[in-house]
């Protein structure tokens, strides 16, 4: 007995040691770099630890500088194991060599691709293969008095029939604005806008092939609904603080903006106080709200939501399978940390742990959303209004993403030149023909 005794401790320390032996150390670069996201993200590096003995280092990259920092580490053969992206990144990371497709495509199809929404593995997808694992995302909104909408006998606002409708009835300033629409040509919001609404209306500044569209007919459906909402705001240069704060001040009937303004209007955040009474505090405003995410315009009958979707890509200089794992633990037993991040702005892209399930959105329901107060969402809003936000991001899109010219696309985003034409359309410097045609004489320019 005591021989077995002795052989069995032998094997029980060798397993040990064989153990700590095999156990390897990954990096992962994140652009969560708020310290109490990074806080989350080690509590997850930690228990991947205790669990397989692989060590994760968490690195913060600023996002702006996360396309240099990679191009400059794949030049030097030096990429982190696993790298936190946006949306944008995806086909550039993708051609230049940078992520292995194959790696990710293997991560999905272990989890299960039906356990994940469409949209956001359809955005990752390339020559067959899903090129980055998708974490979390949010979809923009119609964000829009539903105690309003109702008084009016008006339909929600799904179409630009249905908001040019609310608008007629609704708009009676300065007590009540019927839009609050970005003006301002130098904020990235204007061209959230922009393309959201050109996604609903069924234009893209991008053909498959990568030319710039010159077919107009689309396009000046987009100007002149944008002059609609625009005729609708009020005067001056606006982006998101205007109509954030006349949203939450009870005069505005629709705006369109991001998830983050959900904790907002439940009154959590004392920065963005809910002003429709006396109660800062008030969740009367969130009561009275409504939310759509796919709307349509003209000639589009299914419509379009705008997504922001964030990925966990595995590089071709990794350690693969150790890389594997980490984001397969993230995306299941660390998944309510990685959400609850930021709930608000952080909406499950896998909706539950098999195909057909809905465990993880339930989950992220329940966690905590604010800043000075918190609080569930399942809280503040019925299940029906969570749900319909999360569906969202089965049908988001982008600018190219299904042609394969998201990076074109981005370059288009970024040199505003939409907004500046529509804004010289909106304030009557130009024709709808003249914007027209200079937003496609300048695409082609750029």
């Amino acid at each position: 007995m005591k021989n077995l005794a002795r052989l069995t401790a032998g094997l029980m320390l060798s397993a040990s040691l064989f153990s700590t032996a095999w156990a390897d150390t990954i990096t992962m670069w994140t652009m969560e770099e708020q310290p109490d996201r990074m806080a989350a993200q080690e509590r997850i590096a930690e228990a991947f630890k205790a669990k397989t003995g692989h060590e994760v280092k968490i690195v913060p990259v600023t996002e702006k500088d996360i396309a240099t920092r990679a191009t400059a580490a794949f030049g030097a053969g030096d990429l982190p194991d696993v790298l936190n992206h946006t949306v944008q990144h995806l086909l550039p990371f993708a051609t230049a060599g940078i992520l292995d497709a194959g790696a990710a495509t293997e991560v999905v199809e272990d989890l299960g691709v039906g356990s994940f929404a469409s949209g956001p593995v359809n955005m990752a997808k390339s020559n067959g293969e899903i090129v980055s694992v998708p974490t979390d995302g949010w979809t923009q909104l119609v964000v829009y008095r539903a105690d309003k909408f109702a008084e009016a006998g008006l339909n929600p606002p799904k179409t630009f029939a249905d908001i040019e409708a609310a608008i007629a009835k609704l708009h009676s300033p300065p007590d009540m604005y019927g839009f609050v629409a970005a003006t301002k040509i130098d904020e990235t919001y204007m061209m959230q806008l922009i393309e959201h609404i050109s996604l609903a209306a069924g234009y893209s500044p991008i053909n498959a092939d990568g030319s710039v569209n010159e077919d107009t007919s689309k396009l000046k459906e987009v100007l002149r609904f944008y002059k609609a909402i625009a005729d609708a705001s009020p005067e001056g240069d606006l982006f998101w603080k205007q109509s954030r704060e006349l949203y939450l001040d009870g005069k505005a009937a629709m705006i369109i903006w991001s998830p983050s303004l959900l904790d907002e209007l439940g009154g959590l955040r004392d920065s963005a106080p809910v002003t429709i009474n006396d109660d800062p505090t008030s969740k009367e405003l969130a009561k009275n709200t409504g939310f759509v995410t796919v709307f349509s315009g003209p000639g589009n009958e299914a419509g379009a939501a705008y997504a922001d979707v964030r990925y966990l890509g595995i590089t071709n200089d990794a350690n693969t399978e150790v890389a594997q794992e980490f984001v397969k633990f993230a995306l299941s037993e660390g998944y309510g940390e990685w959400l609850g991040m930021a709930p608000e702005g952080k909406f499950p892209v896998r909706k539950g742990s098999a195909e057909g399930q809905t465990d993880y959105e339930e989950m992220w329901a329940g966690l905590d959303v604010g800043v000075d107060r918190k609080e569930p969402l399942g809280n503040i809003y019925p299940k029906g209004v969570i749900d319909d936000i999360v569906a969202g991001l089965s049908v988001g899109d982008r600018w190219g993403v299904a042609d394969g010219q998201l990076e074109a696309a981005s370059k288009i985003v970024n040199a505003r030149i939409m907004a500046q034409e529509i804004r010289k359309f909106i304030d009557g410097e130009q024709s709808i023909d003249d914007a027209a045609n200079a937003i496609v004489e300048k695409h082609k320019a750029l």
